[in-house]
């Protein structure tokens, strides 16, 4: 963490960037005024550094110069914006000075919060910059939501993460977690979240975007961050704007038959909900940040690994700051007023119902089931052997949980109707069965209960060849292609050399970004 002696005022890194005679381009702003460009025309000697700074604020204006988006405030604009003053900057400016001279265009488009406090206060901000005269550009872009409750507020913060983002851009890229870090140098979280941070050009070559995402949340700038099937960084809002949601918890390490037979059947039965008719469905896999950092710092690889693996089958990942369940979902509600569905084992229906998870809560638990259940917010649950789940007892004694007695099914499988919880929540418990608030899975795959993560992570590091029969096709190829999870192929070949680490992991990814 940066020392609080050495943090410099936004003042102080505007005056740098001035005085940094390459440096020169364009601050094309939409929606909130021109708050980064102020910064740097207040401090003092802007002539060195400002070629030009716009702001066509009226829509008429903006699709004449930009071209037509889908929305105002949107990636697309940004990248419109971005085109269009840079290569306008090239065209008119290159000949003359390009030789001596660092172009970049600031551009964002943004949503201030209105008068009657209705609308989502959020932005869009992009920094393309050479790193070198005659240089092939770079480029980072990021999306910010706006806390404050006063517009001029909104518009001050702006200002100032639009100058941290240029000052790191151009002094600390070599350095990721100071670069991050940075960004909300005098701010604070609960006035500015960056939820989607996106780098690209020669200057990020070894950069894996789904990794500084991540510190994103592990430096507390936002609480979840999000990647599609590919491997790529998506924007929460964009993905879950008015979607019904269906989510699974897991440590995916490595996603399993049982990861997979669990969130298929529970979407089975979502998609039969009424609230879910014709709606379109989004289907998360999330890990809370507490789960990859279980084992102490941050094991980039492995957290690679398990994004990768769980691309490789599909899914869209969430990381989030959320271990609480009423969290998550509250955290949904910022995006959809649909139905949201949580797939689950009951190892998580113990745990929601175990006291000491809520003691900073004044309601406690009825406090937290509460906010968990409001809002058409529905369990589906997935059975587990009686075996297991009195391992499970075990970890939660504290909350009184019993292993139950005539309701144990004749295949000794525990399901949702046969979970007991303390006595005295016990008819709280029945009452959310009753009103369908928690839903018992049917039909999962019975051979797929005896498949547990860990079990089959310990078997791939033992050489164990039985865990291939434990997880799905397409992981199974990649674990063994990319070496992951340790997994070291043929140990017997003459040469003892298996598999690698994923190429896709960078071997200095906590210290490098050029």
């Amino acid at each position: 963490m940066t020392d609080p002696v050495d943090l410099l005022t936004t003042t102080q890194k505007a005056l740098t960037v001035n005085l940094d005679a390459p440096v020169y381009g364009t601050f094309a702003e939409i929606g909130a005024g021109q708050e980064v460009a102020r910064e740097f025309f207040h401090v003092g000697g802007a002539s060195g550094t400002v070629a030009k700074s716009i702001s066509a604020y009226d829509m008429v204006f903006s699709d004449a110069i930009y071209g037509q988006a889908p929305r105002y405030v949107s990636r697309e604009r940004l990248s419109l914006m971005l085109d269009h003053e840079y290569g306008l900057l090239l065209d008119r400016l290159s000949s003359a000075r390009g030789e001596r001279t660092t172009f970049f265009v600031f551009a964002d488009t943004v949503a201030t919060r209105n008068h009657a406090g209705t609308n989502e206060a959020h932005g869009w901000l992009g920094f393309r910059f050479q790193a070198e005269p005659l240089g092939a550009a770079s480029q980072i872009v990021l999306h910010v939501r706006m806390w404050d409750n006063e517009a001029t507020l909104q518009q001050e913060a702006l200002g100032i993460v639009g100058v941290n983002l240029i000052y790191a851009a151009l002094y600390y890229r070599s350095d990721a977690t100071r670069f991050i870090e940075s960004l909300k140098d005098n701010l604070t979280i609960d006035r500015i979240e960056i939820d989607m941070l996106r780098f690209s050009g020669p200057c990020f070559r070894c950069i894996d975007n789904r990794l500084m995402s991540l510190y994103l949340v592990q430096l507390g700038l936002t609480n979840a961050v999000m990647f599609g099937a590919k491997g790529d960084v998506l924007q929460p809002s964009e993905v879950l704007h008015k979607k019904a949601i269906l989510v699974e918890r897991g440590s995916f390490r490595p996603v399993t038959h049982v990861n997979v037979d669990m969130i298929t059947c529970a979407m089975k039965q979502f998609a039969l909900e009424p609230e879910v008719h014709d709606k379109d469905v989004v289907v998360l896999m999330e890990i809370t940040i507490a789960n990859l950092l279980a084992d102490g710092d941050l094991d980039a690889p492995d957290f690679l690994a398990r994004v990768d693996l769980l691309a490789d089958a599909g899914f869209t990942v969430l990381i989030s700051n959320y271990p609480e369940y009423y969290r998550l979902t509250s955290y949904f509600r910022r995006y959809s007023k649909e139905m949201i569905g949580v797939a689950m084992g009951i190892n998580h229906v113990l745990s929601i119902f175990d006291e000491k998870y809520y003691e900073k809560l004044d309601g406690g638990i009825l406090e937290a089931l509460g906010r968990l259940f409001r809002n058409a917010v529905k369990l589906y649950v997935y059975p587990m052997k009686l075996s297991a789940y009195e391992a499970c007892i075990a970890r939660h004694s504290r909350g009184g949980i019993e292993v139950p007695e005539e309701s144990v099914e004749q295949k000794m499988l525990v399901s949702g109707k046969s979970v007991r919880v303390a006595d005295h929540l016990r008819h709280l418990y029945l009452h959310l069965l009753e009103s369908h608030n928690i839903v018992c899975i049917v039909g999962f795959n019975e051979a797929a209960l005896d498949i547990f993560s860990r079990n089959v992570l310990r078997q791939i590091r033992s050489h164990d060849h039985g865990w291939e029969m434990a997880v799905p096709a397409p992981v199974a190829e990649s674990i063994k292609r990319r070496g992951l999870f340790g997994y070291r192929g043929n140990v017997d070949a003459a040469d003892g050399v298996g598999c690698r680490q994923s190429e896709r992991s960078p071997s200095r990814s906590d210290t490098c970004l050029e």
